[in-house]
């Protein structure tokens, strides 16, 4: 068997892989590419599961996953000692991550189901992207079961590697792995309709109504959603580790990604990190044939075909250098809607690590400060008449993006509002093109690689390399949570009250099973009271 490509046909055990997505099938560029299935005859053979409606309801209470059926589909190591193999998780017992997850029973998805649930998100999924990710986890794992653990760190991993919003490409991803194209373009505008209507209308009133302060309650409010969210974070941390980090050398990965990405949180740390651990376990698992059941677990279409995804990779690649040349030799006086959404999109295909990652970014972009030295020698920085908008309008208009729900790249809707307000061009106009400039990349990215990722995540190089990918990953969430957290302590008007808002949510969500979009807007609601109450 071929230790780079994927199994060969002649091994009966390897036919799940074998059949598994294959996102070259002859489908048109634009629409959606089905995941091939086997007939039932093979799957019983090959200890592949049936996915039934109701089989989740006999599901093992630990980790809130259902039972496998059968190990015949796991890891099959070549020449692997059982020493190594509690080393790096490859031999059958410390495969279990795989056998807890991959052989898991998942359920279908209607658009009804889709527009339901993704509904709701965009409405209350507050606390920011780390947070928006622990939501996911909570409820299309844990409680739908829509995909595995694996698949859903696969996504976080592809989402961390990628340019763009995190939270944002994985919303649109479930949705295109259950329905499709259609699927995906459906989940990903309710997550994200809610968050640009409300910053649109925010942002068209700003220039009047918004100056240097931000009110009390807005403050008090910020302050409790981002406890709140650092709770849904660590549970989800929580849970990553334990699903995902089986064996040593895993969750020395994992500690090891934390840690660096905690001291040195850079925007290329982190897929250096995550492709750094991918490479480790590629070496460890190098003499291993890693076989698993139900790979394609939760994953039954990819959207585009690779001709498709080539296509947009392409679109993405050319768009950015046009819109690079174009407003280096275009005035901004004589084009300047070109040179909002050049800003906005080569910001968006540049940015890693989320939306915390892209403020400073934007900052600098749209607010022009002049500084000079006064008498005492003190650097004294004011807003330029030629600045985009005040520095006032960006922090007040940040508070408001914080305690919007959907994704914090949302607040370029704002940002665009108030430029063209301000440039005397209508709002309308100043929306359109900063929020899909700065959305743009990421989104065509995410449909891009989807084709490429259910063809090469077969490869036995991938299958060597994944538990490294995903350790990485996990490790990032768990960075988060300290960042976050000490964030939180600093930035808040009530720093010990924030510490004990994000217990009981906490509390709420893993002890009273209080659904996370509710048990964040609570925390909300206590940061006002906080507030009002003059609390510490």
């Amino acid at each position: 068997m071929s230790g780079d490509g994927p199994a060969s046909a002649g091994d009966p055990a390897a036919r799940p892989e074998e059949h598994d997505v294959e996102a070259g099938a002859p489908a048109a560029a634009s629409g959606d590419h089905e995941v091939d299935t086997e007939p039932a005859e093979a799957r019983q053979e090959t200890g592949l599961h049936h996915r039934h409606p109701h089989a989740a309801a006999g599901a093992a209470a630990t980790n809130g996953l259902a039972p496998s059926d059968s190990q015949a589909g796991l890891v099959a190591s070549k020449n692997a000692s059982s020493s190594r193999g509690d080393l790096t998780g490859s031999s059958s017992e410390k495969a279990g991550s795989d056998t807890a997850t991959e052989e898991a029973v998942v359920q279908p998805a209607t658009y009804r189901e889709i527009a339901w649930h993704f509904g709701i998100l965009g409405w209350t999924a507050f606390g920011g992207p780390a947070a928006h990710i622990a939501m996911f986890q909570k409820l299309f794992v844990d409680k739908l079961r829509w995909c595995t653990y694996w698949v859903f760190t696969e996504l976080l991993m592809l989402g961390q590697c990628m340019p763009g919003p995190t939270s944002t490409q994985m919303g649109f991803a479930i949705g295109v792995l259950k329905k499709g194209l259609s699927g995906g373009l459906l989940s990903g505008a309710l997550f994200q309709g809610p968050g640009l209507v409300m910053l649109a209308i925010l942002g068209w009133v700003a220039s009047k109504v918004l100056n240097e302060s931000t009110p009390g309650w807005l403050s008090g409010l910020v302050d409790g959603l981002a406890a709140a969210g650092v709770a849904l974070v660590a549970s989800a941390a929580l849970q990553l580790v334990r699903n995902i980090c089986k064996g040593r050398l895993l969750q020395v990965l994992c500690t090891l990604a934390a840690v660096v990405a905690y001291y040195w949180p850079k925007p290329w740390t982190f897929p250096a990190l995550i492709i750094i651990g991918g490479l480790i376990t590629l070496i460890a698992k190098r003499k291993d044939t890693i076989q698993v059941a139900d790979i394609n677990a939760g994953v039954e279409k990819l959207g585009f075909n690779k001709i498709g995804g080539a296509i947009l990779l392409v679109s993405w690649v050319v768009i950015l250098v046009v819109c690079i040349v174009l407003a280096g030799k275009i005035s901004y006086e004589d084009a300047k809607e070109l040179h909002w959404f050049a800003v906005f999109y080569r910001t968006g295909s540049v940015i890693f690590g989320g939306g915390q990652v892209v403020l400073p970014m934007l900052y600098n972009d749209v607010v022009d400060r002049t500084c000079t030295i006064d008498s005492n020698d003190k650097e004294v920085c004011t807003d330029s008449p030629n600045s985009w908008m005040t520095t006032g309008q960006f922090y007040a208009g940040l508070a408001l993006a914080q305690a919007m729900p959907g994704p914090l790249f949302n607040f370029a809707a704002y940002l665009g509002a108030v430029i063209a307000q301000n440039a005397g061009v209508n709002a309308i106009i100043g929306v359109i093109l900063c929020w899909v400039g700065l959305f743009a990349p990421g989104i065509i990215l995410i449909f891009g690689i989807l084709p490429f990722w259910g063809a090469f995540r077969q490869w036995q190089v991938y299958r060597r390399a994944l538990p490294g990918l995903n350790a990485s990953a996990v490790g990032l969430i768990v960075a988060s949570v300290f960042q976050l957290t000490l964030s939180a302590w600093s930035t808040s008007d009530f720093p010990t009250t924030s510490i004990c808002i994000g217990m009981l949510v906490y509390g709420a969500t893993e002890v009273l099973s209080v659904p996370a979009p509710f048990a964040v807007i609570g925390g909300g609601v206590v940061g006002i009271i906080a507030w009002a109450a003059n609390m510490v």
